[in-house]
Order: structure tokens, then C-alpha cells, then sequence
């Protein structure tokens, strides 16, 4: 497996740190270790998360393409959109970015705080559309695109989740071998590595990343789309390519994707009573926040596997905190008495 051979512009401040959730673990009965590892602490950039490791990869592409715009889409709270900005304000670039009605969910507040705030405050073009959920390619994105071309600007395309890009499952087939190298120090290999998913590449390159030691299967992939059939296609199709290009020795099968379907719902971007009290758990118990759109979804299902004793006794699961907690001031409403 060689991703060396693949151009990287480094945004993130190295591996990110993995630690221990010493008191989650004792209080969900001890005979599971749990471990986190904090995307969210990865960078300098506007707080970082899953997609700047993911934009490494794309990035020097833009940059040898001459572009001059990077062009991205989203929900109106979305973290891709966030991280790009923070990605084009760093190279001087100018930014675009769709923010689409992807969440059925009503606060006065909810266009103007958290993410979306942050990517208006770093110079970028918001563009409200009031398009639904979608993890496919959107017409509002290619206006997008067509526009900065208009103008005489050189735009690049970062699709949703850098997941439609030939090179956004790489970051996390980095992601593993990081994990790999973390464990020599360590002194142990995790059994299980959990992980939220909806546009799939994040999940796809941590499957093809894993394989390459036999762990795939133990990628446990929590679906928060709430559409998991169409996650599920969408990361066994990124990771096949993403295996191609890394030549990865033996194929991607069916059962190395790993996607538990039960915590997606209410719908997408809508946290089940189950998310919050997750969410309310780990932030009580380790001062560790998570947000009701991925990571409070991915930790629900990690601490209700650890209660219905689904992972064997002794096991150590890392949680892979993928960086969406400027989320939680668009649901300021949903915590108003914590």
C-alpha cells in the first residue's frame, strides 16, 4: 500500500492526539477501554476536524491547477463548509460556498451561528439555497462553479464531505497508518475503531487504511444520514477506488463495511433522546463535546454497544471525534438548561 506517492499540503499540526475516556469507561462498567482520537484538536484552522485531514489531499491538486476559488457545499451547519474556508482564507484563496436546507430543523438563530458564522467572519461566499439532503452532486454547486467562472475566476471543485473526489478517502487511509504508528507507542492494537458516517469517504478510507493489517471489519461505521443504504454504496464504492489508487493488496468485499443503521434517525441533522443524553454523558463525565448532527450519534451507538455488551470484555474501542462541535450553537435551544 503506497499513499507516499501522493501529494500532501500539510493543514493539519501532525497526528492527532489520542486519549483516554477514563471515566466514561468506568461508568459504563469498566471491561471496555475506551479511547478517543480528537480530529477535532487536528489543526490550527478554524478548529479542524475530519475534512481538513481529508482537503491534504486535495489541495496540492488545486494549487497545480492554478485555482484560484475553492468551491464546496453543505447544510446550512455543515463542517466541510467551515473547514474550506478556513483551508482558502490560510492560501489566499477566494471561497464559495452552497449551504443547502439540508436539516428539517427551525431555530431564528440557525443560519447565523457555529459554522456558518465562522465561514462569513473568514471572508467567504455564503450562498443560502433552500435545497433539501443530498449526498449527491447538486445543480446549486455547479451554478456555483459556473459563476466563479464567469467572472474570470478558476474555481475548484470540493464536493459534500470531499467524498465525490477521486482523493477524499486518502486522509484516512492516513489516518490509519497514524493509528499505526500511535499503537507502537502505545504498547497495544485497538479491536474496534467506531466512526460516524454519511458521505462515506471518512468510514471508506479508515476501511482501506485498516485492511492493510486485517482490521477492516473492525472499522464499526455509525450511520447518521438516516438513508443508510445509500451511505453504505457510497463508502463500499469510495473504498474500492480509494484501494485502487493506494494498491492496497486484495480486494474491498461487501463485508469489510461495517455500518450500524440504528442511530441515523430521527432524520438527519435531528438528535434522538438517546443522542442527547450521549452528547450529556461524555461532556459530564470527560468534558469532551459532541454535537447532535455526527459525533453525538457515533458516541450513542459506541456507549450503547459498551451496555449491551457487544464489544468482548477487555476490548479497547478507539472513538474517532470527527470535529463537529461548532454545530452545537445552532441547537442552543435543545440545551437550554444544559
Amino acid at each position: 500500500m503506497d499513499l507516499q506517492r501522493f501529494p500532501r499540503y500539510p493543514l493539519t499540526f501532525g497526528p492527532s492526539p489520542i486519549t483516554p475516556l477514563k471515566r466514561l469507561s468506568e461508568h459504563l462498567g469498566g471491561k471496555v477501554e475506551l479511547y478517543a482520537k480528537r480530529e477535532d484538536c487536528n489543526s490550527g484552522l478554524a478548529f479542524g476536524g475530519n475534512k481538513t485531514r481529508k482537503l491534504e489531499y486535495l489541495i496540492p491538486e488545486a494549487l497545480a491547477q492554478g485555482c484560484d476559488t475553492l468551491v464546496s457545499i453543505g447544510g446550512i451547519q455543515s463542517n466541510q463548509t467551515r473547514q474550506v474556508a478556513a483551508v482558502a482564507a490560510h492560501l489566499g484563496m477566494q471561497c464559495v460556498l452552497v449551504q443547502e436546507d439540508w436539516v428539517n430543523y427551525a431555530d431564528a438563530v440557525y443560519d447565523r451561528v457555529g459554522n456558518i458564522e465562522m465561514s462569513r467572519i473568514m471572508g467567504a461566499e455564503v450562498r443560502l439555497d433552500e435545497a433539501g439532503f443530498d449526498i449527491g452532486i447538486r445543480p446549486s454547486w455547479e451554478q456555483a462553479l459556473e459563476d466563479v467562472r464567469k467572472r474570470g475566476g478558476k474555481p475548484f471543485p470540493i464536493p459534500a464531505g470531499c467524498s465525490e473526489h477521486p482523493y477524499g478517502g486518502l486522509g484516512f487511509v492516513g489516518f490509519a497508518e497514524e493509528v499505526r504508528q500511535q499503537e507502537q507507542a502505545l504498547g497495544f492494537k485497538f479491536d474496534y475503531i467506531v466512526v460516524c458516517s454519511v458521505t462515506g469517504s471518512t468510514q471508506a478510507g479508515m476501511v482501506v487504511g485498516f485492511a492493510a493489517d486485517g482490521r477492516a471489519r473492525r472499522v464499526i461505521g455509525i450511520d447518521a444520514s438516516a438513508k443508510p443504504q445509500r451511505t453504505r454504496e457510497q463508502i463500499l464504492r469510495i473504498a474500492r477506488n480509494t484501494a485502487a489508487l493506494v494498491e492496497l493488496e486484495g480486494e474491498i468485499a461487501d463485508e469489510d463495511v461495517v455500518l450500524d443503521t440504528r442511530y441515523g434517525g430521527p432524520e438527519y441533522g435531528l438528535p434522538s433522546d438517546g443522542t442527547l443524553e450521549a452528547i450529556r454523558l461524555c461532556a459530564r463525565l470527560e468534558g469532551v463535546l459532541t454535537d447532535p448532527v455526527y459525533e453525538g450519534k457515533s458516541m450513542q451507538g459506541m456507549i450503547d454497544m459498551v451496555r449491551n455488551g457487544e464489544f468482548p470484555e477487555g476490548s479497547r474501542v478507539l472513538y474517532a471525534h470527527l470535529g463537529g462541535v461548532p454545530a452545537l450553537n445552532a441547537y442552543s435551544y435543545l440545551f437550554r438548561n444544559g
